[in-house]
């Protein structure tokens, strides 16, 4: 049966009863919310990796209007059992943002969306939407995390590759290196970006191709698995190409653009692969008559945009707590630095109401830069603050690695694949005691912004050792000799920047 056989008022009349409760929910979510919504349009914008974040929303709308013709047998009927998974929902919410994580702040919103969609709709109507409304969990740029794990079996693929070609080579971190130049497996060469552009093809194809959960399943499951080993055999086949003409630097060349290439020639084998087992699509369901007396109702939107509210305005009132302390910050200057001139504070320290100093040492090779916050600021501002600090934030690639100047951590930063690093020593403390960005600090930063934990600034301090003029190697040198001959100077800066107000 066409769909095309289904008027829109027909199928639209079972939306119309829970209009008012959708309008009020959505509105209430937005306004709950909206710093979710600009991260993830701002992570749509800057990253390659979710570039098609723009395209979900209009791809739910058409698999919306595909499956009108299922649709218009259906009425809405509130369900309220359905918001009482809003209360955990919201709990799980604030809990990310109190851990400073992002994503899980995004996907809480993504499920409330869901939980909305429910019990304004009730199950019967819910179900015959469920995969375009599923499908706006694309929405949320989730799957960073996986990048190292990424790096490394590229990284792996590559080392047994060439073993299994016999072409010589060295492998150091995720540096690999032949006769004919060096390789470097980036963050941009991970394969996220053509990972997430996979799966989400995969579940959009799954979804119009077949009916059954089982050949969906296996879709989807080879979206996952095809472009993860495609990756690691563009990155096997860059170094082989790199070692046949002789050269490193020409195989690398718009490497990045061969790259999309590649994958959309694997996207292009994936379809070929499934359309022989396409399943034609349900036919719809008998047409039911409509209720004589279809009430609108509000109150599912207010209910669950209410217990929605709950968190944010909780997260806020703990956020201008801490913005209120402020901290104070007594620098020492350590023999052979002088202060630099006064800049003006990024604007996250300046919401935060944290301070910030900067010292020139080594006759001014060397940049000093320490901040303070609040004790009971949160942990995701701590870090979003330290990632300015050290150059992380906006570096299309970053390697980090331990120093044996304890705490210290070397940072290396590059704004774009064939620039220099930019190198940076980074260390953070926490109730006087150095700490690494792990989720040790999360959990313990997110006790003391509730007010658990001991009292104290939370000292941030990096410094800068320029790379452009000296290289990389040359600048991580002098760094490691500055920080080894001033062992104290870390525990001196962050003792005096501690104190609070």
């Amino acid at each position: 049966m066409r769909p095309a056989t289904i008027s829109a008022p027909v199928w639209w009349a079972g939306f119309r009863p829970a209009a008012p409760a959708l309008t009020a929910g959505f509105i209430l979510l937005a306004l709950a919310f909206y710093r979710e919504a600009e991260a993830a349009v701002a992570t749509w914008w800057d990253s390659t990796a979710y570039n098609h974040g723009f395209l979900v929303l209009p791809i739910a709308v058409w698999l919306l209007w595909e499956r009108r013709a299922m649709l218009a047998g259906a009425f809405a009927r509130p369900w309220p059992l359905a918001l009482l998974a809003a209360v955990p929902l919201a709990a799980i919410w604030f809990a990310a943002e109190r851990l400073g994580i992002m994503e899980g702040r995004q996907l809480a919103v993504m499920a409330l969306v869901q939980v909305l969609l429910l019990a304004s709709l009730g199950w019967d109507f819910y179900r015959r939407l469920l995969w375009p409304a599923l499908y706006l969990f694309f929405l949320v740029p989730f799957g960073g995390f996986l990048v190292p794990a990424l790096q490394n079996f590229t990284l792996g693929f590559i080392d047994h590759g060439l073993t299994l070609l016999g072409i010589p080579y060295f492998s150091d971190g995720f540096s690999i290196e032949i006769a004919e130049g060096k390789f470097y497996v980036a963050e941009a060469c991970a394969g996220l970006r053509f990972l997430v552009a996979s799966i989400a093809f995969g579940v959009l194809y799954a979804g119009v191709m077949y009916r059954s959960p089982g050949r969906r399943l296996v879709f989807i499951a080879a979206s996952l698995i095809v472009p993860v080993l495609a990756n690691g055999m563009r990155a096997l086949g860059i170094v082989v190409l790199g070692h046949i003409i002789g050269s490193a630097r020409a195989a690398t060349a718009d490497h990045l653009i061969y790259g999309w290439g590649f994958f959309a020639f694997v996207t292009f084998i994936l379809i070929l692969g499934g359309l022989p087992f396409r399943e034609p699509m349900a036919v719809p369901p008998a047409m039911s008559a409509r209720p004589s007396a279809a009430p609108r109702v509000l109150w599912p939107g207010l209910a669950l945009g209410l217990l929605a509210l709950a968190a944010p305005l909780s997260a806020m009132a703990l956020d201008g707590a801490a913005a209120a302390s402020g901290v104070r910050l007594a620098l020492p200057v350590p023999a052979g630095c002088i202060a630099a001139p006064d800049e003006t504070r990024p604007a996250l320290l300046v919401a935060a109401n944290g301070t910030t100093r900067a010292l020139l040492c080594a006759g001014g090779e060397i940049r000093l830069t320490v901040a303070a916050l609040p004790a009971r600021t949160d942990p995701g501002l701590v870090l979003r603050v330290m990632r300015v600090l050290t150059g992380e934030a906006g570096a299309d690639d970053a390697v980090i690695s331990p120093l044996p100047a304890k705490p210290w951590r070397l940072i290396a930063t590059r704004a774009e694949t064939e620039a220099p690093f930019r190198v940076v020593a980074g260390a953070l403390w926490l109730a006087g005691e150095p700490t690494g960005p792990g989720i040790t600090l999360r959990l313990r930063q997110a006790s003391r912004s509730l007010g658990i934990g001991a009292a104290g600034g939370v000292p941030l301090i990096a410094v800068l050792a320029p790379a452009g003029a000296i290289g990389e190697a040359a600048a991580a040198t002098k760094l490691e000799a500055f920080l080894a001959a001033m062992p104290d100077l870390a525990t001196t800066l962050a003792t005096a920047s501690a104190a609070a107000r």
